[in-house]
């Protein structure tokens, strides 16, 4: 449909005479943007095959709905507009997302854009209208909460709307949409716009052929972006151009070339990447083709000789990917003498040599900079966290030459670097190659990997491939160990809940498993058997094709594969996407552009959740070789524009600002206590002291205090949704921490009882069961960081209160929960009188209204005619949230709403029928009936069901609800089975209706509708 839109569909046209002629028929004039139709709807009601349904807002463009917008109050979470009603426009009325572009949601603090069928994780912001690089300005969004017209004013001018549709919506495969996010539609525009200059006329003589520098950071979509220009550009210019793309890595061209291939930017069978020097400079010189993938290693040539003119041609372009220092060698030069009037274009996210200057020299000025901070902010990427383990064995200022980092980057060396590197660098590799040193740096992975925060994929680099294989063994080892230890605990775990969730871990552990990824070379088994090493193994899997015919690389990039570790020196480390990377163990020494590209394997954004139901927040670089400086050297090179910077210390402006997205845990622990502060101050504001409940030591106080707390929460609504705000905020900070946060529990206390006091808020506590509360409270504070007597010469006396007297102790009273149970056998007089004596009235309320949303959600289930239940139940919710009456008032209301609730669980006894037949009766009534036909419909509903039964096979046979002539069958069926029992008083338009809406119901079952008469009964 998107590839319909965007080229038009061929008709046949009758001409004079009777003659056909087959002519492009357009949906939308591209060049005249004006010249169109456009519309926004406000609330229009779409009909579904089931389902009725109203977006708020739709942008019509000559009737085509191409935009769907789902807006929110600001106090409502953004993300309630996708669950709650996006996911349901997929599945109710899709052919509204036949012709969609992009689904927008927004509260005014936040908007976010996706494709029709993204997940929520690739929903991102669109804040910059016109220049990418710009910051936005956040204060004045949460001020106003304007953040809707940043995307208004960016993409629904009609021009860009348009342009959006024509240029940046990509068909992947053929069954997935890949839209442009803000920075790519920006920035691709800006190097259109420059191309358009440096072939003008009146261009400098000194700019001709420079097609600029697009800077975008690693994981942003810079590949994609190279698509969006190529497509664009071709479109735009007339011009049989041929695009030449150059990376210096296979997997960086394998990923660039799948990308425009599965695009639609060529077909499987063209020709296109040359197999050596030769066929690159066959096809160059002799063939006119729109695009060739080279790696720059094709463009050697004997240096004894100049090398060839390839082409002369002007309307060349050359794409090069992460363009850095191999561009500016001799094999640069001669890419350059070989097509001297191509024009050449950088695509990168670390600039040549990290310097500006010459990157401007080379290639022109940057047309697009979207760096490292403005990814993160935007979400894009996420931040980085930077943790420093460094061995006690190994010095703190262990010194790594530049030489030495400079070889041990590439995977593999040739007989001169592997002599000069053991000759002229042995002390540094050995530091690095300890057996005893990797022993503990393996310790510590395994210690580290299964209890971290978010349980993503895990890369170990080391400096080299036979210290990948050690290191693969050491931590094989220290892991079997580590499995058996916590089976042995898992068994001895006296705490169900705590067994269960150590259990799972225990099942991961042993799914999990490990493999080397080294690139091959001639002789290597012999090389790694010399030093006790068996690389055999290794191989084999590396080159190992499963029956569906996976191999390594899509194993590891599938989120639920269980190979989860990977060891590596220099392959995987540029180029390469697995989004559920979440931790890099870097025993290398690195700098630069090598660096910043490593860290970017785990800064990828995805939808996937862990074995325990946790998002990745954030990426982890876990260092054995202190990179700290080269870190933040690199981002200050490489991370932010600043200042025209030659490779020197980080500029001011862009280190510090990027180490607020390259964080240290330091800065992490740093930013967790700012957050637990402000929420301990906010609390304060309405009494709730949580550092009390630190300096109590009486698990009996702890349980009142906290339900005083939860008490106090719950009473205001905006002040329970802030409270999981803040929740929230310190959960995902602690979960970034974890392991490591542990030795400094101590410290951050404070964050277990925001936590726990969250559980019992949203009633996920259970104090009714003193044993368990005392034991759950115990462990929440750890009772050896209670504290701890004081000594009798303390001036300050026993609880340091200046020496007075231990104040008395708070009234400790159980709080028991309302149980799920028959409605029929409660005392309402008895609930109404332990609402009257509950010290904690708000949660009193929350747990009867909990039981009775649980009750009505189970009764809606068994009968859909009873949805004025939920909205009664709603509208008593939404009284107590808006404060409009008296609690004692709203307890009131929902007491009398059991009292109706539990009528209507006894009505189908009462009615001698069951629920299911009881559903059916309720559809089938109307009013003012007699008593006579009261029956006849009652005894029509019954005899209803069980003809539905007897004829399963005939009526629904599998996915009878996809096919015509199925659905037609059940219709008849119905029309001509209501025809025979439904009295007289119903006249078409009722009978209809009442036809329509019990075959609604059947088609909403689909196939499971034979699961219904298993519950009907007799």
């Amino acid at each position: 449909m998107m590839k319909r839109l965007r080229d038009g569909v061929k008709v046949d046209v009758l001409q004079k005479g009777g003659r056909r002629e087959q002519k492009t028929l357009r949906y939308f004039d591209f060049d005249k943007p004006a010249e169109n139709c456009f519309w926004v709807v406000n609330q229009l009601w779409i009909q579904g095959e089931i389902y009725k349904l109203r977006p708020d807002v739709i942008i019509y463009v000559n009737g085509i709905p191409l935009i769907t917008i789902e807006l929110k109050n600001s106090d409502v979470a953004v993300k309630n507009a996708y669950d709650d009603n996006l996911t349901r426009y997929r599945k109710q009325i899709p052919q509204l997302m036949y012709y969609n572009v992009v689904l927008v949601v927004s509260n005014g603090l936040k908007t976010l854009t996706g494709g029709t069928f993204a997940a929520w994780n690739f929903f991102k912001p669109w804040l910059h209208v016109d220049d990418e690089s710009k910051r936005v300005d956040k204060k004045r969004i949460e001020e106003y909460g304007c953040s809707l017209e940043y995307f208004v004013r960016g993409l629904l001018g009609k021009a860009q709307l348009l342009d959006y549709l024509q240029n940046f919506v990509l068909i992947y495969n053929d069954n997935k949409k890949i839209c442009a996010q803000n920075h790519q539609f920006l920035g691709v525009n800006r190097a259109i716009e420059h191309f358009k200059q440096v072939t003008s006329d009146n261009c400098p003589a000194e700019d001709k052929g420079k097609l600029g520098v697009f800077w975008h950071t690693q994981g942003s979509g810079k590949s994609f972006s190279m698509v969006f220009f190529a497509r664009k550009l071709k479109r735009t210019f007339a011009g049989d151009y041929t695009f030449l793309v150059v990376t210096d890595r296979e997997d960086l061209d394998e990923q660039i070339y799948k990308n425009f291939l599965h695009s639609g930017f060529m077909n499987p069978q063209y020709e296109c990447r040359p197999k050596d020097s030769n066929e690159l400079r066959k096809m160059l010189s002799t063939q006119n083709l729109s695009i060739v993938f080279t790696l720059i290693q094709k463009f050697r040539w004997q240096e004894t000789s100049a090398y060839p003119l390839l082409s002369d041609r002007s309307n060349i372009i050359v794409m090069i990917d992460e363009a850095h220092r191999t561009q500016y060698r001799s094999l640069a030069e001669n890419l350059r003498t070989g097509l001297p009037n191509a024009m050449f274009m950088a695509f990168t996210g670390t600039p040549l040599f990290g310097s500006k200057s010459l990157t401007n020299k080379w290639f022109g000025k940057t047309v697009s900079e979207y760096n490292f901070m403005q990814a993160v902010e935007d979400d894009a990427t996420r931040p980085i966290v930077y943790k420093n383990h460094l061995p006690e064995m190994q010095q703190e200022n262990t010194y790594f030459s530049k030489d030495f980092e400079a070889i041990i980057e590439q995977d593999n060396l040739t007989d001169e670097e592997v002599q000069k590197l053991e000759q002229q660098h042995a002390t540094e590799l050995e530091v690095l190659r300890r057996p005893e040193r990797l022993k503990v740096v393996a310790q510590d992975i395994v210690s580290n990997f299964p209890c971290r925060g978010f349980l993503g994929k895990g890369m170990v680099i080391s400096v080299d491939k036979f210290t990948c294989v050690q290191m693969y063994d050491f931590v094989q080892q220290y892991w079997n160990e580590e499995i058996a230890k916590l089976g042995r605990r898992t068994n001895t775990e006296p705490d169900a809940q705590k067994r269960q969730r150590l259990k799972t871990l225990h099942n991961w552990m042993k799914e999990t498993e490990m493999a080397v990824i080294v690139s091959p070379e001639d002789g290597e088994n012999e090389k790694f058997a010399k030093v006790g090493l068996d690389i055999a193994t290794h191989r084999r899997k590396m080159e190992a094709v499963d029956e569906n015919g996976r191999d390594i690389v899509d194993r590891f990039k599938d989120a639920d594969d269980p190979l989860r570790i990977v060891f590596v020196c220099a392959m995987w480390l540029t180029g390469f996407d697995a989004p559920t990377v979440s931790t890099l163990y870097l025993d290398k020494p690195m700098n630069g552009h090598t660096l910043m590209q490593t860290i970017a394997r785990a800064n990828r954004v995805t939808e996937w959740t862990d074995l325990f139901g946790r998002t990745k927040t954030c990426g982890e670089v876990i260092s054995y070789c202190n990179l700290y400086s080269a870190l933040m050297k690199a981002i200050g090179t490489y991370g932010d524009s600043g200042d025209d910077n030659d490779g020197g210390t980080a500029s001011a402006h862009g280190g510090e600002q990027e180490e607020n997205n390259m964080m240290t845990l330091d800065h992490q622990y740093d930013l967790l206590k700012e957050a637990i502060d402000e929420c301990s101050q906010w609390c304060k504001g309405f009494d709730v002291d949580l550092d009390a409940i630190l300096n109590i030591d009486d698990t009996y106080q702890h349980i009142s205090l906290f339900d005083d707390y939860a008490n106090a929460i719950i009473g205001d609504q905006e002040r329970k949704l802030q409270f999981r705000i803040y929740d929230n905020a310190i959960s995902s900070l602690y979960d970034s921490c974890l392991p490591d946060i542990i030795r400094r529990k101590e410290e951050f206390r404070l964050a277990q009882v925001v936590h726990y006091l969250r559980e019992i808020i949203d009633n996920n506590v259970d104090h009714g069961n003193l044993e368990t509360a005392r034991r759950h409270i115990r462990e929440l504070l750890d009772e050896s960081l209670l504290p701890k007597p004081i000594e009798a010469n303390d001036s300050l006396g026993t609880y340091g209160n200046g020496g007075e007297e231990e104040p008395p102790k708070r009234p400790f009273v159980i709080r028991e929960r309302y149980k799920d149970c028959d409605l029929s056998k409660v005392d309402l007089n008895k609930i109404r009188e332990r609402y009257q004596e509950a010290p904690h009235k708000n949660l009193e309320f929350q747990d009867l209204a909990e039981l009775l949303q649980a009750k009505v959600n189970q009764m809606v289930h068994q009968n859909s005619e009873r949805r004025n239940f939920a909205e009664r139940l709603q509208q008593i919710l939404d009284s107590y949230n808006a404060g409009s009456q008296t609690s004692q008032q709203n307890m009131e209301d929902l007491i009398a709403f059991m009292g109706s609730l539990t009528e209507e669980q006894q009505r189908a006894q009462r009615e001698g029928l069951t629920e299911q037949e009881l559903e059916i009766y309720d559809i089938l009534l109307k009013p003012k009936l007699s008593k006579a036909d009261e029956v006849k419909v009652k005894k029509g509903a019954r005899d209803l069901l069980r003809k539905l039964r007897e004829n399963e096979a005939h009526l629904f046979p599998v996915h009878w609800f996809k096919d015509t002539q199925g659905k037609m069958r059940v219709l008849t069926f119905l029309n001509s089975n209501l025809d025979s029992f439904l009295p007289e008083s119903y006249d078409t338009e009722i009978f209809n209706e009442k036809r329509q809406r019990i075959y609604t119901k059947l088609l909403m079952h689909g196939d499971s509708v034979r699961d219904l008469w298993a519950r009907i009964g007799a």
